[in-house]
């Protein structure tokens, strides 16, 4: 084949404009320090870029973002629960204190003061948020554990219990002590008080979540019985025949008389139980053959007083209120657990949040409300008995055997709310016990998913690492090659075009 002038200038021309192109890729690699700039460039580079890349967003979402988050809410739930940890003891304390027999008044005054504080403290700690979300309401974050003001809005509450929760209540029969002063002791309604009228009575109670329930809208206990033919359970409801009754010492004498007794007392939220109500209700138990729980009790009332403080009942019971029923499927069985995951790793979830009903309990305020009122009734007392000893120096005659009279009276009334104070506090240790158990398995819960989120940020550091590394190993170019590649490129490309300068110069002519 004969060679013209021409065709080599034509294939220098091409291998010139070839050098060229691949200078520039050189070039654009070494200023982008990528290998690929668009996938026609190398397709199994660009797939696997793009799966790579991928992985390392994903991994970065996870260790960045979702693990931090979870840590944060982690420890506010932590610090949260270590707080209610340290009330618990403190009140274990008091009543340790409370359950001494050689109390002074003064001492009983700051237990009182001290219960109290730890009172109003302990369920604000519930309130804990982590970024305006509340952290112990289940899926409703935006709604407070308990109410924040004081509030009117009626709840229909049903609280589902079994029979360990029926106790026995002491009240003491005060008569009309607690209402003598120095102006009326002499008076006929007063002088007739004496030892004679000063008892104590236990009375079987339930004692509901919450006090100051709804007047004149009658409660009802529901439970379940044996069929008379044995065929099964059927379901048991007093309603209609629950007397309410404003708390009075009567109240509770009542019950205590009265076997078939069923009171309401709104004002302390209790049911009293006369003997055949409360056989009635302990024969409950559940039947192991059957999925249901026959050892259920159902007790439904109403509230719509609600103090700074009060727990929002929907975040504990079935209830209604404004039209809108929460936790509807609790009395079906169907109890639905608000637990709330993050996605911290490839298929891997962790539960970040402990719901109120695990450690923020109503029991806890209410054995301290119990205790308040009886160490007040014993300081009343005092004080009855301190006021009639000073009387009693400057009487004389009748006034005198008035007063004596009374100072009996109410040195057996002080020993009797003595002993029930005694006993209520001794008893208060091991329900406050039960309660910090409660709230240190949540504490040991919290830790041991902290301890399990730290081991999947580690993991997930190291697939944040490799996957970074195979991304960069599959996209990056070596600077020092591409450099080296790129001056020779730049040197073969002046070399061509100095080669096709002396050829474009020689033609035809040349040679005529």
């Amino acid at each position: 084949m004969r060679i013209t002038n021409k065709i080599m200038q034509k294939n220098n021309l091409a291998n010139i404009n070839t050098n060229k192109v691949y200078q520039d890729t050189l070039s654009t690699q070494m200023s982008t320090q990528k290998k690929v700039n668009r996938p026609s460039d190398d397709p199994v580079v660009a797939i696997r870029a793009l799966r790579l890349r991928s992985s390392v967003t994903e991994i970065t979402q996870y260790y960045s973002k979702n693990i931090p988050d979870a840590e944060s809410w982690l420890s506010v739930t932590e610090d949260a629960l270590k707080n209610l940890s340290q009330i618990v003891t403190n009140m274990i304390g008091q009543c340790t204190k409370g359950s001494n027999g050689d109390l002074k008044t003064t001492d009983r005054e700051i237990i009182l003061e001290q219960l109290k504080a730890l009172g109003d403290a302990v369920y604000t700690t519930g309130d804990a948020d982590y970024a305006g979300r509340y952290v112990f309401t289940g899926y409703r974050t935006d709604t407070s554990l308990s109410f924040t003001q004081e509030e009117t809005k009626s709840y229909t509450i049903t609280e589902q219990i079994d029979n360990t929760v029926i106790d026995s209540v002491t009240k003491v029969n005060t008569d009309k002590l607690l209402d003598l002063n120095s102006n009326n002791f002499n008076s006929a309604d007063m002088a007739d008080v004496n030892e004679e009228k000063i008892s104590a009575v236990d009375a079987y109670r339930i004692r509901l979540s919450y006090d100051e329930c709804s007047e004149g809208a009658k409660p009802s206990i529901s439970f379940q019985q044996k069929k008379a033919d044995g065929s099964g359970y059927e379901w048991v409801t007093w309603s209609d025949d629950i007397v309410e009754m404003h708390s009075y010492e009567g109240t509770y004498t009542e019950a205590a008389n009265n076997d078939d007794a069923l009171i309401y007392v709104p004002e302390t939220g209790e049911l009293l139980l006369g003997k055949n109500r409360y056989d009635a209700l302990m024969a409950t138990k559940d039947d192991v053959t059957t999925v249901a729980d026959e050892s259920e009790i159902r007790v439904t009332y109403q509230k719509e007083k609600w103090n700074k403080g009060d727990l929002r009942p929907e975040h504990y019971f079935k209830c209604e209120a404004d039209g809108i029923v929460y936790n509807e499927g609790y009395t079906e069985g169907d109890e639905e657990k608000q637990v709330i995951e993050y996605d911290v790793g490839f298929n891997q979830t962790i539960q970040v949040n402990s719901t109120a009903d695990q450690c923020f309990k109503h029991g806890i305020g209410r054995t301290v409300d119990d205790l308040i009122n009886s160490m007040q009734n014993v300081l009343d007392l005092e004080g009855v008995k301190a006021n009639l000893e000073k009387l009693l120096k400057e009487a004389e005659g009748t006034d005198a055997a008035v007063l004596q009279t009374q100072l009996d009276a109410t040195d057996k009334a002080l020993t009797l709310a003595k002993d029930k104070c005694q006993k209520l506090f001794e008893r208060g240790i091991t329900v406050f016990q039960g309660h910090l158990d409660d709230t240190n398995l949540s504490i040991t819960e919290c830790g041991t998913r902290s301890s399990k989120l730290s081991l999947i940020k580690n993991r997930m550091q190291n697939q944040k690492t490799t996957f970074e590394t195979l991304k960069s190993e599959n996209e990056d170019v070596d600077i020092t090659e591409i450099a080296i590649q790129l001056s020779s490129a730049e040197l073969t490309y002046e070399a061509a075009l100095m080669a096709t300068g002396k050829v474009m110069q020689t033609t035809l002519l040349n040679f005529i």
